[in-house]
């Protein structure tokens, strides 16, 4: 038997899932990734989506390792990395054009496509739901685990990795713990045509990120492709079913207006140019979709410095294994990091094994114990820093004018 026969499979099509598995095509180990949304048009896309800053450390470290920087960079621009901070009167606080950041932006759909672009259509099962997954025992003595995908039937593997995300299903194989809600929700929506429909609005956010934070509320849009910006709305309540308590999950863009904007609203007593701004993306957004719902979710985290009992057939990377806030931008750098480190450990264990493919797991195992203690130590010390941003940005009643300090002393200690 060669070492081929040892199954992989990789649960997620995200960025964590789809660096990994370029990671090991580049080494020949086969894998099969398995993902529970239907197969993305080239349509789906090229349609605004989040931006994401690489890190040098960790994310632009794992294209580097997959050879993709050169292409990767040919697919930046649409956000720059330039900051404006606004307090919620209106009243721009701080800027810059990005100065010594070196951490590009990217759509994530960009991303997803330069990743998918370099992998074989044979090696992602798209429309997989995985149902469960249960320990076997294979005739060698060795761990198996059998993933049940519902209509798709029960395959059986020999290491699985979650980069399931929020809710893994991998998770619970090795762990009870669950997210907990973080007292936050988020509304996302996209204005299209921005330059040329909203010229004063576009000069206003900027062509980077652009951020107003007051009374434990924020609004952040980050500008996308095709002359878009994605606009994020924060609203910090209690309510983990607020979305649901408030009507709002029920109601197009258009129609939540009110319910943002309204007398007694979250964002009420914000400037006209800000509310303007919501109101906008919401009017757009019914535009293009207008039977969608508004796209409003509760923020969960796992605890900080979770670990779980090493299992010799499973483990978990990205927000499967650490899941936290956005704020830091470290979510998709950790996950990509993640995969990175993965892959080298399963090279090592292939090299080691020769060709005898029952040994695999047992060069393997030791190598992920080293992994995950590695790699819990990493994510709580990202999953910190992010919290204590998270403070600074909602904690307060002037987060614009705590992160444009903040942005400032982060700019001297780089002269």
């Amino acid at each position: 038997m060669s070492p081929t026969s040892f199954r992989i499979a990789i649960i997620g099509a995200g960025p964590a899932g789809l660096t990994l598995g370029l990671l090991l095509h580049r080494h020949a180990i086969p894998f099969t990734i398995f993902e529970l949304r239907p197969k993305p048009t080239s349509l789906d896309l090229a349609k605004p989506s989040g931006s994401l800053d690489l890190h040098e450390e960790s994310g632009l470290a794992a294209l580097k390792a997959c050879d993709l920087l050169d292409e990767f960079m040919l697919l930046t621009g649409d956000c720059t990395e330039a900051q404006v901070i606004a307090t919620k009167d209106g009243t721009i606080i701080y800027t810059d054009e990005g100065e010594g950041s070196h951490r590009p932006e990217i759509s994530r759909h960009k991303l997803l496509q330069l990743l998918l672009s370099h992998l074989s259509a044979s090696s992602i099962k798209w429309g997989h739901k995985l149902i469960s997954a249960h320990n076997t025992t294979a005739s060698t003595g060795h761990t198996e685990i059998s993933l049940d995908f519902g209509p798709n039937g029960t395959q059986t593997f020999d290491l699985v990795i979650g980069a399931d995300g929020t809710w893994s299903k991998v998770r619970a194989l090795l762990t009870d713990i669950k997210p907990q809600y973080v007292g936050m929700h988020y509304i996302t929506l996209d204005i299209t045509q921005n330059t040329s429909q909203h010229p004063h609005l576009s000069d206003f956010i900027g062509t980077g990120t652009f951020t107003s934070l007051a009374d434990h509320h924020g609004v952040i849009s980050q500008r996308s492709v095709a002359d878009s910006a994605r606009i994020y709305i924060f609203i910090s309540t209690s309510d983990e079913h607020f979305a649901s308590t408030s009507g709002l999950d029920t109601k197009t863009p258009t129609q939540a207006k009110g319910v943002l904007l309204g007398d007694d609203a979250p964002f009420a007593r914000w400037a006209t140019t800000i509310k303007e701004l919501i109101a906008v993306a919401c009017d757009d957004e019914s535009a293009n979709n207008p039977t969608a719902t508004l796209d409003i979710k509760p923020l969960y985290r796992l605890p900080i410095g979770h670990t779980w009992t090493h299992h010799p057939a499973a483990t978990l990377i990205g927000d499967a294994a650490h899941l936290m806030n956005p704020g830091a931008g470290e979510g998709v750098n950790s996950a990509m990091l993640d995969a990175l480190l993965l892959s080298r450990a399963i090279v090592k264990a292939f090299k080691m094994a020769g060709e005898d493919a029952a040994s695999v797991q047992d060069a393997l195992e030791p190598l992920i114990k080293e992994f995950e203690v590695d790699m819990w130590a990493r994510a709580k010390e990202m999953a910190e820093e992010t919290l204590q941003i998270g403070e600074m940005m909602f904690g307060g009643s002037d987060g614009s004018g705590d992160m444009a300090a903040w942005f400032r002393k982060f700019g001297e200690s780089d002269e």
